[in-house]
C-alpha cells in the first residue's frame, strides 16, 4: 500500500521581521514623536513629585482648585480636568492609531495580528491575575486588579531614548502594536469595570453625537471649527452618561478613515494623527502626569509599598506578571502559529521587550484613582507603587537592552544604510534592477579612482632617489 505524499505546509511566517517601507517610515515618525513626549512625560512625573513632597499644600490647593460651568455639571477639579479631559485627546490618538494598524498595519493580517493580540491580552491577564492572588493570600482588596494591567508606550519610549538602545524596526514596531492594543483594552476594561450608574439621556445624546461626527466623516465636511465643537459637546454628554469621558476619545478616533484613496498621499485619519499627536504627547499626557504623580515618597511610605497586599500586588504585576504575560503569550502563539522568529533576532530580545512592557504609568494612574476612588490615602500608595513598579521594570529592561546594544546597533545601522544615495535604504531595494545598476557604477567610479592611486603609487616607486 503505497505511503501517501503529506501536504505541503507553505513557508513559514516570519516573527518580528522586516517591516515594509511605508509601514517603517510610519512607525519611525510616530515613535519620533512618542519618544520626545516620553521625556517631557519624565520631566512632568519629577517635577510633579518634586512639588509634592517640597511644597505638599500648594500642590494639593492647585489639583484641587475646581473650574468649569457647574450648568453643564462640568465645575471639574484641575486633576480631574487633566483625567477626563486631557486624556481623552490621549485616547482620541489611541483610537486613530488602532484604526489604522486595523485596516493598513500589522492588525490587517488575521495571522499577523494573533502576536501582538496574544501578546496584550496575555500581558493583561497575568498582571491581573497575579494582583488577585497576592491579595488573596494577603487578605487585601481586589478592587485594584486592573491597575497594573495598561502598557505605558510614552514613557517606555522615553527609557529607550535615555538608555539610547537602537533597536530594530521591527522590535519598535511590535511594541507599538503590543501597547496600541493595550490601550483599547484598557478603556473596555474602564468603560466596563468602572461604570457605576448611567444617565441614559446623557448616554443617548452622546451617541446621536458620535452618530453625526461619522455622518459629517462620510459626507466629507471638512474644518476643525466643525469637529473640535461638536467633540466637545460629545465628550460632556459622556462624561455625564457616567462612562469615563476617555471612551469618547477613542469612539471618534475609530471613526476617521485610515485608508488611502486614489491620489491621496496621506489619509484623514493618518493627517489628523499627525496633528493631534504632538498635543497628545507634548502636552495632554505631561500635564496629566504632573497632577497625578504627585505622591509622597518618604522613607516609611516606599516601605509601606512591600507592605500591603494592594500595593505589592501592583508592584509584582507591573515587573513580573507583564513580563510573563507578554513573553509567555508571544511565545506560545509562534508554537501554536509555527511562526518563526527573525533569524537576526533572539527570544531575550523579546524577553527585553516584554519587561519594558511593564512600565505602566499613564493608564495605570488613573485606573488606580477609578479603582480606590473616595480613598485618597490608598490612592496616593497605589500611585506609589505605579511609579516603584515601572521604575524597576524601566531599569531591567534597560539592562538587559543594553546587553545587546551592539547587535541592535548593527542591525539599526543596516537597516538605514543608503550607499546609492537614492533616499530608500538599500536594504529594500535588493529587488530593483536600478539599484544594482546606480551601486554598479558607484563602485566603477570607485575602481577607477583605485586604479589612478595605483598608478600614481606605481610611478613613484620607480623613480630613482635623489642623490643626497
Amino acid at each position: 500500500m503505497a505511503t501517501p505524499t503529506p501536504a505541503p505546509t507553505g513557508p513559514r511566517r516570519t516573527f518580528l521581521g522586516r517591516l515594509p517601507l511605508p509601514e517603517r517610515n510610519f512607525v519611525a515618525e510616530a515613535l519620533r514623536t512618542e519618544t520626545v513626549g516620553g521625556v517631557l512625560l519624565l520631566v512632568a512625573a519629577v517635577a510633579a513629585l518634586v512639588w509634592a513632597n517640597t511644597a505638599g499644600s500648594s500642590y494639593s490647593a492647585v489639583s484641587h482648585f475646581h473650574i468649569g460651568p457647574e450648568i453643564f455639571g462640568l465645575h471639574l477639579s484641575v486633576e480631574h480636568w487633566a483625567a477626563d479631559g486631557l486624556l481623552a485627546i490621549f485616547f482620541f490618538v489611541a483610537g486613530v492609531e488602532l484604526k489604522r494598524e486595523l485596516v493598513a498595519g500589522e492588525l490587517r493580517d488575521p495571522k499577523a495580528a494573533a502576536l501582538p493580540v496574544a501578546a496584550a491580552l496575555c500581558g493583561m491577564a497575568v498582571p491581573a491575575v497575579v494582583y488577585t492572588l497576592v491579595n488573596v493570600l494577603g487578605d487585601g482588596s481586589k478592587d485594584g486588579w486592573a491597575v497594573p494591567t495598561a502598557t505605558d508606550i510614552a514613557f517606555a519610549l522615553a527609557v529607550l531614548a535615555v538608555i539610547g538602545t537602537s533597536l530594530p524596526s521591527a522590535l519598535r514596531a511590535f511594541l507599538l502594536t503590543l501597547a496600541v492594543v493595550d490601550d483599547l483594552l484598557a478603556i473596555l476594561i474602564i468603560a466596563i469595570f468602572f461604570t457605576e450608574n448611567i444617565d441614559f439621556v446623557a448616554l443617548i445624546g452622546a451617541f446621536l453625537g458620535l452618530g453625526l461626527f461619522y455622518l459629517l466623516l462620510r459626507l466629507g465636511v471638512r474644518g476643525w471649527y466643525v469637529y473640535v465643537p461638536l467633540a466637545l459637546v460629545i465628550w460632556g454628554l459622556m462624561y455625564n452618561s457616567g462612562i469615563h469621558a476617555t471612551v469618547a476619545g477613542v469612539a471618534m478616533g475609530l471613526m476617521l478613515r485610515c485608508t488611502r484613496r486614489e491620489g491621496e498621499d496621506h489619509s484623514p485619519g493618518e493627517r489628523v494623527e499627525h496633528l493631534v499627536r504632538p498635543l497628545s504627547a507634548g502636552f495632554a499626557v505631561p500635564v496629566f502626569a504632573l497632577f497625578s504623580a504627585g505622591v509622597s515618597l518618604s522613607g516609611g511610605a516606599l516601605a509601606a509599598v512591600f507592605h500591603r497586599p494592594e500595593t505589592l500586588g501592583v508592584v509584582l504585576g507591573l515587573v513580573a506578571g507583564k513580563t510573563i504575560g507578554v513573553f509567555g503569550g508571544t511565545w506560545l502563539t509562534t508554537r501554536l502559529t509555527k511562526a518563526e522568529l527573525n533569524k537576526d533576532l533572539a527570544w531575550a530580545d523579546v524577553f527585553a521587550i516584554a519587561t519594558l512592557a511593564g512600565i505602566g504609568f499613564t493608564v495605570s494612574l488613573l485606573i488606580g484613582e477609578l479603582a480606590f476612588a473616595g480613598d485618597d490615602d490608598m490612592i496616593n500608595e497605589i500611585k506609589a507603587s505605579v511609579l516603584l513598579g515601572s521604575l524597576i521594570a524601566a531599569v531591567l529592561s534597560g539592562v538587559l537592552l543594553k546587553l545587546r546594544v551592539r547587535r541592535y546597533r548593527a542591525l539599526s545601522d543596516a537597516e538605514e544604510l543608503d550607499e546609492d544615495g537614492s533616499g530608500v535604504p538599500d536594504v529594500y531595494e535588493q529587488d530593483d534592477p536600478a539599484y544594482h545598476l546606480r551601486m554598479a557604477a558607484i563602485h566603477e567610479e570607485k575602481a577607477a579612482e583605485h586604479r589612478r592611486l595605483a598608478r600614481l603609487a606605481g610611478e613613484a616607486s620607480s623613480e630613482p632617489d635623489s642623490p643626497a
